[in-house]
C-alpha cells in the first residue's frame, strides 16, 4: 500500500529545514500557550489553566503581527497554540479537551457519557452562535451586520435564563469546560455593546459567581479587564 506524505496530504509545500526548527522549538521545558491578550478563544484556554492550576510559559502575540515561532508552529496562523514538548495544538476546543484530560484533577467534563455528551453539544452551539455572533461584532463595530450581531447575541443569552437558573453553574453544581467557555463572551459583553434586561436575573447571577472566581480573575489580561471599566 502506498502511503501519501502528511505534507502532500495537507496540500503544503515540503521544507525540511522547516521540520528541524519546529523540532527546536518544540523542546521546550515548560508548557508554552500563544495567546491574544483580547482574543475570547484565548481567553477560553487561559481559564482552564487557571483552574487547573497549570503552570505554564503564557507568551502574549499580537494577532496582526506573530512571532516567528508561532508561524513555523502552526500552519493556520491562529491563536490559541498550545505546545507540550514534541505536541502542537491549535483549535481551542482541541485545547481545552487535552488539558482536562492530560491534568484530570479538577475533572472540567462530567463522567457520565449522556450528560458529557449534552456538555459537548452545548459547547457545539455556544462556539458556533455566541462565538460566531461576537466574531461578526469585533470585526466592525459599526457596521451594520454588528448591530443585528448584537440584538441576536443579546437575545440568545436571555432564552437561556432558565438554564441558568437550573444550578450554580451550566446544569451542574461543577464548574466546567461549558463554563469555561461561557464565560469570556459574558465578561465581553459591556465591550461587545450588549445590555441585559433586569428580568435576566438569573444570567446576571451566574455571571456574579463566575467573574467572583479567583482562577476567573487570575485568566484575565490587562486588556480584559478594561473591558469592563
Amino acid at each position: 500500500m502506498c502511503i501519501m506524505p502528511v505534507h502532500l496530504w495537507l496540500g503544503k509545500p515540503y521544507a525540511p529545514w522547516l521540520d528541524l526548527r519546529r523540532k527546536r522549538l518544540t523542546r521546550r521545558s515548560v508548557m508554552t500557550l500563544f495567546s491574544a491578550p483580547a482574543d475570547p478563544w484565548s481567553h477560553r484556554a487561559r481559564l482552564v489553566l487557571a483552574e487547573k492550576g497549570i503552570v505554564i510559559e503564557l507568551v502574549s502575540v499580537d494577532r496582526r503581527k506573530l512571532p516567528e515561532d508561532l508561524l513555523d508552529l502552526n500552519p493556520y496562523h491562529s491563536v490559541p497554540t498550545l505546545v507540550d514538548r514534541d505536541l502542537v495544538l491549535y483549535d481551542s476546543r482541541v485545547i481545552i479537551d487535552y488539558l482536562d484530560e492530560r491534568f484530570p484533577h479538577p475533572p472540567l467534563m462530567p463522567i457520565d457519557p449522556v450528560t458529557r455528551a449534552q456538555f459537548r453539544v452545548a459547547l457545539y452551539r455556544i462556539e458556533r452562535d455566541w462565538y460566531g455572533l461576537a466574531r461578526d461584532i469585533e470585526l466592525d463595530p459599526q457596521a451594520k451586520l454588528a448591530t443585528q450581531s448584537r440584538k441576536v447575541l443579546g437575545e440568545a443569552i436571555c432564552a437561556s435564563a432558565d438554564v441558568f437558573a437550573a444550578k450554580p453553574f451550566f446544569l451542574s453544581d461543577e464548574f466546567s469546560l461549558v463554563d469555561a467557555t461561557i464565560a469570556p463572551i459574558l465578561w465581553r459583553l459591556p465591550y461587545y455593546g450588549v445590555e441585559l434586561p433586569v428580568q435576566a436575573q438569573s444570567i446576571l447571577k451566574y455571571m456574579q459567581t463566575i467573574f467572583s472566581r479567583s482562577t476567573f480573575r487570575a485568566s484575565l489580561t490587562d486588556i480584559e479587564r478594561d473591558m469592563r471599566h
